[in-house]
């Protein structure tokens, strides 16, 4: 990478760093630690449109500002994986009519450990003669990829080719972490500085004892490492996909105190009140847990203020967010009964004007 490209990735990080620190001023937060990220080939997954020009066939992006369209040969953020994919895949598409015919989006997924979903979008029902051909697409891929998953999509259908996911590996402080990570549910895009969040959050929690409750908590990316240094831990989350592979993945990472079940942040709330029992609950007895400590990582719309009380009732909250502006919101509240101990930025997103932050707050005495 050129001085100058530093340059200009070191300018904008410096940007969300004084931005953060600024939301985070009123809330007399210590000064933030900041994790930066490769400026390059951090993305694990990426989508295109697939535009048709003759023979030729090629990926194409849109203009946020002039909706105009322009080719994408080659995808700078996304990891080198789904570089190599992009060119192979469209060599191999092109002068095959039954896999480019009406094709008209490809989104990749990749992980650290360089497995490949690759989905085909079309316009068009798809056949056994597609399905033939598509397999025959994964065979020749392998003989380049560690191994690749073809998924064929269109209306009311979804042909997996092997399966719909990546199995991912996350270096955290010296241990590795196996995930289950499927098409279309949420993941952080963002691998290196997703382990640097965790490793984050590890640190935040050391001093710490007793039962964590996580909610948002998606496939255990914070629960299951931060599991070795509770007693027992619950996460919640509400999408069917996440918790099936929360489960995989507690599994597979040979965990024996996580509980994950598939309930709503708000209904969660409801059951710590006592207030409605759910059969999602049954052979969990809440009133059982010592949780001392609470992991959030909500949607951009951050916490309902129903939430936020109930989190309140815990001596210690880790709050990560994808919005600073409804992190700081939220702290309106959390800051009544508790102090930020430590705040840090994790640049998920590079060169984009989105923001990751952590913050670990722990109750006024």
């Amino acid at each position: 990478m050129s001085t100058t490209s530093q340059t200009d990735y070191q300018s904008q990080l410096d940007e969300k760093v004084e931005r953060l620190s600024a939301l985070l001023s009123p809330f007399n937060a210590p000064a933030l630690e900041v994790f930066p990220s490769a400026p390059m080939h951090y993305r694990m997954r990426a989508e295109f449109r697939v535009w048709h020009e003759g023979d030729d066939l090629y990926h194409i992006m849109f203009n946020q500002e002039t909706k105009e369209k322009y080719r994408v040969d080659t995808f700078p953020p996304a990891c080198e994986t789904i570089n190599k994919a992009m060119a192979e895949l469209l060599a191999l598409i092109k002068p095959n009519d039954v896999l480019r015919k009406k094709l008209f989006q490809i989104d990749y997924l990749s992980a650290l450990s360089e497995e490949l979903v690759i989905s085909l979008l079309y316009h068009r029902q798809l056949d056994d003669e597609w399905e033939e051909q598509a397999r025959k697409l994964k065979a020749q891929l392998e003989t380049t990829f560690t191994k690749v998953n073809i998924i064929g999509r269109a209306r009311k259908q979804k042909r997996i080719i092997d399966n719909d996911f990546v199995i991912e590996k996350l270096p955290v402080n010296g241990k590795e972490f196996i995930f289950k990570h499927i098409e279309n549910s949420f993941t952080q895009p963002n691998a290196n500085v997703n382990c640097k969040m965790i490793e984050w959050a590890l640190d935040c929690v050391k001093p710490l004892s007793g039962d964590l409750l996580e909610m948002y908590c998606g496939a255990g990316n914070f629960s299951l490492p931060l599991a070795m240094h509770f007693d027992n831990v619950i996460g919640t989350e509400i999408a069917k996909p996440s918790v099936q592979a929360a489960q995989f993945n507690i599994e597979q990472n040979a965990l024996d105190n996580v509980k994950i079940v598939r309930l709503a942040a708000e209904e969660f709330t409801l059951a710590m009140k006592g207030e409605r029992t759910f059969s999602r609950l049954e052979g969990i007895a809440l009133e059982d847990y010592n949780f001392t400590t609470v992991l959030v990582d909500p949607p951009r719309a951050g916490l309902d203020t129903e939430s936020l009380k109930m989190i309140q009732d815990y001596d210690n909250i880790v709050y990560i967010s994808c919005n600073p502006e409804t992190l700081a919101d939220n702290l309106n509240l959390l800051c009544e009964t508790h102090s930020i101990a430590n705040a840090a930025l994790f640049d998920q997103f590079p060169f984009t004007h989105h923001v990751e932050a952590g913050v670990l707050l722990t109750r006024k005495r």
